[in-house]
């Protein structure tokens, strides 16, 4: 390991007879059932909590629902007995630590010492790449290194000073370390959320979490069979694979890896920013969050699912462009007017309509401004009781008062949470008014966090500087693997811009546009939205089949791939066909 590295108490547990690695025992008609229960609400066991959040990480990746073709088109959850090497870690000049575990199968395959290392999508905790790396590397005997990458659902609660312990539980502040332990916080401050509240800018240091989890990984390898240790890069292959801000963490661990640890990386539809081209998702995602839900409004959005609800147009749309044309954001007197032309702003930005079409899942469930809340408080360094523009989170106690089930919502906390408010108990307080539109001005103020010119402005665009991404060494095979309709992550800011980056540079990495992919596989259960959309998530596996069979097997690399065959799952169960996976 490297000298920067800081790595705690580590914490080892056995996963056999009826709990193993890979969905604790679940199997794959658990995971997609009914939330794992506890025999005490308010005090689940370590392994009940474990069990609950390896299968909520599953369905909020996954589509495992009777149409998804999860078990019967493509993947497995088959029984992987074996431990885990679980500890807080911190990087060289981190405030806050952060959740780092490896999984070692018994059926580890010394002959080809293989570990997949992963990082989480989104701000999930650490079993939030398990239905990306774990699903394709612990079936085939290799070992699964996981990092939080700075992010997960280790909340900390100001009102009582209580945390998560390494083992999943709850405990005070000096009793235990805990996951994320904010200092000087009042006890009305709320809720403190790691990724948004540590201080450290998070998204700066993703290549390495990736790179870090890298060398944790040889190093349980070295614990788990020292007869065969020492296991370094020279004789084990390590794959890096990651989807969504998982995948642009690989990508910048690509980058990074001045230590020759990567093998090759697999990225899924990844949050990428490469300087002077594309767009940084922070410009982009504060955009949308203000003008899509506006364009929502105009007819090309007809018929479409989340923009049209029942065949009619949500009242939220109109009432989003007529508060636009009260700020002097849009000119046109009537909705549909607005619509198109809050459209065309979006158009001129560079947005194409087959992200936009999809992009209304995002605008209806309000995920652009939670997501964007978030990032605002990471990259301006604010603590908890300070976020930017008057936003906190709080407590969502049933019918408005506390009691005895709030105490059974915080105990599942770390196992239900996504690392992103709101959910699991928790409200997004603040950042509106009392206008039919009320969201609107907490959204003005973080797109103004972007455009403006303030100190705190220009505060924030420094922080996003920081997380472009650098060049890979020639030699490292990088796939990248990204749905043509992603309405969250754009190909036309993220994917295209990298690949045609790394191209001009000399590069060949192997891209995989699919057609009619978009970005959330789990929304693939909602009704119709599923009918238009492949998943991605067998690409991604099938991408990595291709990267073993290179580095392994010293097979050529596959060529780039339109994925011509793909088409729409329809309102049946997907079928093999309509996959059309890249041959092997």
């Amino acid at each position: 390991m490297s000298a920067s590295d800081n790595f705690g108490t580590l914490r080892v547990t056995t996963h056999r007879g009826g709990d193993d690695l890979l969905s604790a025992g679940l199997g794959l008609r658990g995971l997609s059932g009914a939330p794992a229960p506890f025999a005490h609400p308010a005090a689940p066991t370590p392994a009940e909590l474990r069990r609950r959040a390896i299968q909520s990480n599953w369905k909020g990746i996954a589509d495992l629902g009777p149409l998804g073709g999860f078990g019967t088109v493509y993947g497995s959850v088959p029984d992987v007995p074996g431990r885990e090497f679980m500890a807080f870690a911190r990087l060289a000049g981190a405030k806050a630590s952060h959740r780092i575990l490896v999984q070692v199968p018994d059926a580890f395959d010394r002959a080809k010492r293989c570990l997949v290392v992963s990082a989480s999508p989104g701000t999930r905790g650490v079993y939030g790449s398990i239905a990306v790396a774990g699903a394709w590397g612990l079936p085939r005997g290799c070992a699964v290194a996981y990092t939080d990458k700075g992010a997960g659902s280790g909340y900390f609660d100001s009102a009582d000073g209580s945390g998560v312990a390494l083992d999943g539980t709850r405990a005070k502040a000096g009793e235990v370390p805990l996951e994320f332990e904010p200092t000087g916080v009042a006890a009305r401050a709320g809720i403190a959320v790691k990724h948004a509240h540590s201080g450290d800018n998070p998204e700066a240091d993703w290549g390495r979490h990736v790179l870090q989890a890298a060398r944790f990984g040889l190093a349980m390898l070295d614990e788990a069979f020292p007869d065969d240790a020492p296991f370094t890069p020279a004789n084990t292959r390590i794959i890096a694979t990651g989807l969504s801000n998982g995948g642009g963490a690989v990508l910048r661990a690509a980058g990074e890896d001045t230590e020759g640890l990567l093998t090759a990386v697999v990225a899924l539809a990844p949050n990428i920013y490469v300087e002077g081209h594309g767009r940084p998702f922070y410009d982009y995602a504060t955009e949308a969050a203000i003008f899509l839900p506006a364009a929502l409004a105009a007819p090309p959005f007809d018929g479409l699912p989340f923009a049209r609800v029942g065949g009619a147009q949500p009242p939220a749309w109109a009432l989003r462009c007529a508060a636009l044309r009260a700020h002097g954001r849009l000119s046109a007197m009537l909705p549909a007017a607005q619509g198109e032309e809050a459209l065309a702003l979006l158009r001129a930005s560079g947005w194409h309509d087959e992200a936009l079409a999809v992009g209304a899942s995002s605008a209806s469930l309000d995920l652009w401004r939670a997501v964007t809340v978030a990032y605002a408080s990471a990259y301006l360094r604010r603590p908890c009781g300070d976020m930017p523009c008057g936003y906190s989170y709080r407590p969502q106690h049933t019918g408005g008062m506390a009691g005895p089930v709030d105490a059974m919502i915080r105990a599942a906390w770390w196992a239900d949470g996504s690392g992103t408010p709101p959910g699991a108990g928790i409200a997004l307080a603040g950042g509106s008014d009392v206008s039919m539109d009320p969201t609107l001005p907490g959204n003005l103020c973080l797109r103004d966090l972007w455009t403006g010119q303030d100190t705190d402005a220009q505060r924030l665009r420094e922080a996003v500087q920081v997380t472009a991404a650098s060049l890979p060494r020639e030699d490292l095979p990088v796939f990248v693997v990204h749905g043509a309709q992603d309405g969250l992550i754009p190909v036309g800011f993220s994917s295209d811009p990298y690949v045609k980056w790394l191209r001009a540079a000399g590069r060949s990495p192997v891209y995989w546009k699919v057609p009619h992919a978009q970005h959330f596989d789990a929304f693939l259960a909602f009704p119709d939205f599923g009918d238009r959309h492949v998943p991605l998530l067998p690409f991604g596996h099938a991408a990595l089949d291709r990267a073993w069979a290179h580095v392994a097997e010293g097979r050529a690399l596959p060529e780039d791939a339109a994925v011509r065959d793909t088409r729409p799952r329809g309102p049946g169960a997907l079928t093999a066909a309509a996959l059309a996976l890249p041959g092997a």
